[in-house]
C-alpha cells in the first residue's frame, strides 16, 4: 500500500499535494479538494495554484484527478493551475493529447 497522499492549503491561493496519486489514492484527494475548491471560491478566490513538487508518482488516476479538479474549478469560476508537474503526468498527457489542459503555474516550470 501506498503512503498517504495529502492535499493541503499552507496559503489562501497556492495548495501543495504530496504523495502518490494512483487509483488507492484519488477518490479520497478528489473529494478533498472539492471541499477546498467550495472553500476558496466562497472566500472570493479568483485563482489557485497547486504544487506538485512533493508528488512521487503518478498513473492515469492521478491525470485524471488533476482534469477533474480543473473542471470544479471552472465549475466554481476559479482559475487553476499547476506548478511543478510531474514528468510522469507530462509524458501520460503528452500521450493522452492533454497538454494543453493541465495549465502551468506563471513562474514555474510546465
Amino acid at each position: 500500500m501506498n503512503p498517504p497522499a495529502r492535499l493541503t492549503a499552507p496559503e489562501p491561493d497556492r495548495w501543495t499535494l504530496v504523495g502518490v496519486l494512483d487509483f488507492d489514492t484519488v477518490a479520497r484527494l478528489a473529494v478533498e479538494g472539492e471541499a477546498l475548491l467550495r472553500t476558496a471560491a466562497t472566500r472570493g478566490r479568483t485563482s489557485l495554484v497547486i504544487d506538485l513538487a512533493g508528488v512521487e508518482r503518478a498513473n492515469s488516476a492521478g491525470l485524471a484527478l488533476l482534469l477533474e479538479w480543473l473542471e470544479m474549478a471552472r465549475a466554481r469560476g476559479l482559475s487553476l493551475s499547476y506548478a511543478h508537474l510531474t514528468d510522469s503526468l507530462r509524458r501520460l498527457a503528452a500521450v493522452s493529447n492533454l497538454n494543453d489542459l493541465l495549465p502551468p503555474a506563471n513562474g514555474f516550470a510546465p
